[in-house]
């Protein structure tokens, strides 16, 4: 299978300040990541960092055989890199349906097949962004990063503050996306044992070093490292 993405040693931060140092890792077409940690270890830096968010020290991001590291954030997204951020940013004054069609590009996903994976937002087609539930503005920030058609989906927190019935329909949209569709994603999620089962593959941060790496399914199945890796939830 072919490589999809390669970060080599890279150190990167905030200003002069850095958060992550000597992050190595690799993912092929298809596969799928729970990046786990405790709060600050730096999970969220490295997904903003695969964007071009924040300042690079040392080491180069390398996606499908080229070295994206000074490539600018927009045409990130252009060469397929798709990010739903904790913060959603749902826009007050567009409708679900603007809100999609707004950032479209040519591909597989459009409105319709979208509306087919979160059936509620059909039905909420018309209501501006602030007249959803957080649930549904989750819902709606995954399936506009959806619509630019990305071959990888970053995944920050999708189920932070949620209901479990909306965490149940979630949880089933992604697996859906990784087990049915074979879409490449990196999931940043506090639920160390939901991340888990929808994912092949495990990273674990601390202090902004990688300091544990393996199957997702060996992970589980190791409670005792579990515990001791991350605050379990």
């Amino acid at each position: 299978m072919r490589q999809l993405l390669e970060f080599d040693k890279v150190s990167a931060g905030y200003g002069d300040a850095v958060v992550l140092e000597q992050v190595s890792f690799s993912m092929q077409e298809g596969d799928s990541l729970a990046l786990l940690g405790r709060n600050g270890v730096g999970k969220t830096s490295l997904l903003v960092t695969l964007m071009g968010l924040t300042r690079r020290h040392a080491g180069r991001i390398v996606w499908r055989g080229r070295d994206i590291s000074r490539m600018p954030t927009h045409l990130r997204a252009q060469a397929g890199l798709g990010w739903v951020p904790q913060e959603r940013h749902v826009f007050p004054s567009l409708t679900v349906e603007e809100h999609l069609i707004a950032v479209a590009r040519p591909g597989e996903w459009s409105v319709a097949k979208v509306y087919q994976l979160f059936p509620r937002l059909q039905e909420r087609r018309t209501n501006m962004g602030n007249q959803l539930s957080g649930g549904e503005q989750q819902m709606l920030a995954i399936a506009r990063a959806l619509m630019v058609n990305p071959v990888l989906l970053l995944l920050d927190e999708p189920m932070e503050g949620l209901a479990p019935v909306i965490v149940q329909e979630l949880t089933h949209a992604i697996r859906s996306l990784v087990s049915d569709r074979g879409m490449a994603v990196i999931i940043v999620e506090q639920h160390a044992r939901l991340a888990l089962s929808l994912t092949k593959r495990a990273m674990v941060l601390e202090r902004g070093r990688v300091v544990h790496a393996t199957d997702s399914a060996a992970l589980l199945r190791d409670p005792e490292t579990l515990a001791r890796l991350v605050a379990v939830a």
